[in-house]
C-alpha cells in the first residue's frame, strides 16, 4: 500500500468489503489508549507496557483492524523496517545469524523484512532481491550474503544506508561489520603446521562463489606456505562434489596428510569420504573446516574455528541504528571479529604411512 491509498496518512488498511475504513484512531478509542502506543504496539516496539500491548492487540482483534506497517512508516517518515538479504538460510552460519540479527533487531526496536537467496549466477538473484526490498521502502539494508561483489552493491549505497554483515568488504566506502576471515584462516594453518604436517591440500572456493571461503583457503595456503609446507590447491568447482573426491584421492594416494576445507559443511562431507575409503581420521589424514556452528560438531570433535556469529550481529544492528540516526562524523564502518580455534579430534600428527 502507497501514501496515495492513504490519503489520511495513518497508514491502516481495511477489509475490501467493510463499511467503513478502520483506523488507529478507532483501535485507540477502544482500547482506551494514545494512537501512538497503538501505532508502536503494532510495530513491535518495546515502548508500552504489557498491559497496553494486551489492551491494543483485544481491540484491533474485536473491530477486525489490519495495519499496514510499511505505509504507516512511511507516512510518518519512520524508519524502523530494515531489509535483510540473507544467503541460503538452510546453511547453519547463516541460519544462526539470521536468529541472531532477529534478536539484536527485536532489542533495538528495529523490525527486519528478509529475503533469502540460495542457488544465483554471479550474484544475479541476490542483486534482484536488493531491489525488491528497496521496492519495500525500507529504511536501511543489512547484506548478509558472500555472493554480492562490492561493484553490484555500490549503486545501492547513494540510495539509502546498507551495512554488510560477515563478508569482508573490499572498498572503503561500503560499510561492513565481518568476521576475520584472515584470522580465521591463519589460525587453522597455524594449528596444521603445529601438528607437523608438510604436505597439504586445500579446498579452495573461487572469489565470485563466496569470498570469505576465498580469503580463508587463500591465507591458509599463503600461511602454510610461509612455514615451509607443500599445498596442493583443490578448487571446489573441479568436480561434481566441489573438489571433494579429489582431495580424498590425494588422501589416499598419500600424497597429503591433512586435507583443509573452508567450511564445516565441506569438512564433513570429506569426513565422509574419507570413511568409505577405509581412511583414519586423524590416524591417516587430518581435516579442519570452519564456523564452528554445526549442532554437536563437539560431539563429532570436529576441528574448525567458531566465527562469533552473535557478537557480529548485535554489531551490524547497532551500527545500522548509527547509520539511521544519521550522527555526523561517524565514518565508514569498518570492524572485523576474530573468531577462537576449536581444536578438535580431526587433527593429529602425520602418520608414518608411505605413498603406495
Amino acid at each position: 500500500m502507497s501514501v496515495e491509498d492513504d490519503p489520511a496518512g495513518d497508514g491502516d488498511a481495511a477489509a475490501p468489503d467493510a463499511p467503513s475504513s478502520l483506523t488507529m484512531e478507532d483501535v485507540a478509542a477502544a482500547a482506551g489508549v494514545s494512537r501512538t502506543s497503538v501505532s508502536r504496539v503494532m510495530l513491535g516496539q518495546k515502548k508500552v507496557s504489557e498491559d497496553t500491548r494486551r489492551r491494543v492487540f483485544a481491540a484491533a482483534d474485536r473491530l477486525g483492524y489490519v495495519p499496514n506497517v510499511l505505509a504507516s512508516e512511511l507516512a510518518s517518515r519512520g524508519t524502523s523496517t530494515i531489509g535483510l538479504l540473507l544467503r541460503d538460510a538452510a546453511n547453519p552460519a547463516y541460519g544462526l545469524l539470521f536468529t541472531q540479527l532477529q534478536e539484536a533487531a527485536h532489542a533495538a526496536d528495529l523490525t527486519l523484512v528478509s529475503m533469502t537467496v540460495t542457488a544465483d549466477n554471479r550474484g544475479q538473484r541476490q542483486v534482484a532481491g536488493l531491489h525488491r526490498l528497496m521496492g519495500m521502502r525500507v529504511g536501511g539494508l543489512i547484506v548478509a550474503t558472500g555472493g554480492v561483489t562490492s561493484e553490484q552493491l555500490e549503486p545501492f549505497c547513494s540510495r539509502i544506508p546498507i551495512i554488510r554483515a560477515g563478508r569482508p568488504e573490499t572498498t572503503e566506502h561500503i560499510h561492513a561489520v565481518s568476521y576475520d576471515e584472515v584470522h580465521a584462516g591463519r589460525t587453522l594453518a597455524e594449528h596444521v603446521a603445529d601438528a607437523g604436517h608438510r604436505d597439504v591440500a586445500i579446498v579452495v572456493t573461487a572469489e565470485g562463489d563466496s569470498y570469505p571461503e576465498f580469503v580463508r583457503g587463500t591465507t591458509m595456503a599463503a600461511t602454510l606456505a610461509g612455514r615451509g609446507v607443500r599445498i596442493i590447491p583443490v578448487p571446489v568447482g573441479a568436480g561434481p562434489r566441489g573438489g571433494v573426491d579429489e582431495a580424498v584421492a590425494l588422501a589416499t594416494e598419500g600424497r597429503v596428510s591433512a586435507i583443509m576445507c573452508p567450511s564445516d559443511l565441506r569438512q564433513l562431507e570429506v569426513l565422509r569420504s574419507l570413511a568409505a575409503a577405509g581412511v583414519s581420521v586423524p590416524g591417516d589424514v587430518s581435516v579442519t573446516g570452519c564456523d564452528g556452528v554445526l549442532h554437536g560438531a563437539d560431539l563429532l570433535g570436529l576441528t574448525t574455528y567458531r566465527i562469533p556469529v552473535e557478537q557480529l550481529a548485535v554489531r551490524t544492528v547497532a551500527r545500522m541504528a548509527e547509520l539511521l540516526a544519521a550522527r555526523p562524523g561517524a565514518g565508514v564502518v569498518a570492524e572485523r571479529l576474530p573468531g577462537v580455534l576449536v581444536p578438535g579430534r580431526t587433527v593429529g600428527p602425520p602418520s608414518s604411512r608411505k605413498e603406495p
